[in-house]
């Protein structure tokens, strides 16, 4: 799964790589360690919007008229099951890519997990990525907007195995789709299948390397 990323570059770095602007600059999240379980806003890239880095949007995706602590199930939706679900299947066409610099899992030690060691997960290839996304916008009665997204997960390459071992996710381990910096505007095009995102028939290059 993939509750908890890093976002350490300035607005300058991200505007420079990704040759797009930032709606607020002001509003963007640099942390070197981001739980999403604070519903943080990590900058996004809209399939609505491609050309610019939007700030307004919050992890943890909350279809219409469910209760705000609703958000905490749905930081991460399965690829597979996209379609499947109530909360998600309304924003199957609806992609985003959430601008990221790194992601963290820990790897059990031992059965209970009492003993764990933290890893951090990279991009090969670059400093910056992107990982798969998506949202859903909507105004609730008392005129409040709310702009949700989740991170999308596929079944975990060999090296996610051993890093995310916990006993409960034995035969089920997870990782977020990472997008490749060539696919990125492939994934926010819905004409392309969200399946054909989902390891093992996509395969980008990842590192994950013991970290404090």
């Amino acid at each position: 799964m993939c509750y908890y990323t890093q976002q350490s570059k300035t607005a300058i770095e991200i505007t420079d790589f990704y040759k797009r602007d930032i709606d607020s600059p002001e509003n963007l999240l640099q942390s070197e360690f981001i739980n999403g379980f604070s519903y943080p806003n990590i900058p996004i890239l809209l399939d609505s919007k491609p050309d610019i880095v939007t700030t307004s949007f919050t992890w943890g995706l909350l279809p219409t008229n469910r209760d705000k602590d609703f958000r905490k199930s749905t930081l991460n939706a399965r690829v597979e099951t996209l379609e499947a679900k109530v909360s998600f299947a309304p924003s199957v066409n609806k992609r985003c890519l959430i601008i990221v610099s790194a992601y963290f899992d820990w790897h059990w030690n031992d059965p209970a997990g009492k003993s764990k060691t933290k890893y951090k997960i990279n991009s090969q290839d670059f400093e910056l990525f992107c990982l798969a996304g998506i949202y859903n916008s909507w105004e609730d009665k008392e005129g409040n907007t709310w702009n949700t997204y989740s991170i999308v997960t596929t079944q975990a390459d060999q090296q996610m195995k051993y890093i995310h071992n916990r006993k409960e996710a034995e035969g089920d381990q997870r990782m977020p789709i990472l997008i490749k910096h060539e696919d990125e505007l492939s994934w926010l095009d819905t004409k392309n299948h969200h399946l054909d995102f989902a390891y093992p028939n996509y395969k980008p290059s990842i590192i994950g390397f013991p970290t404090n």
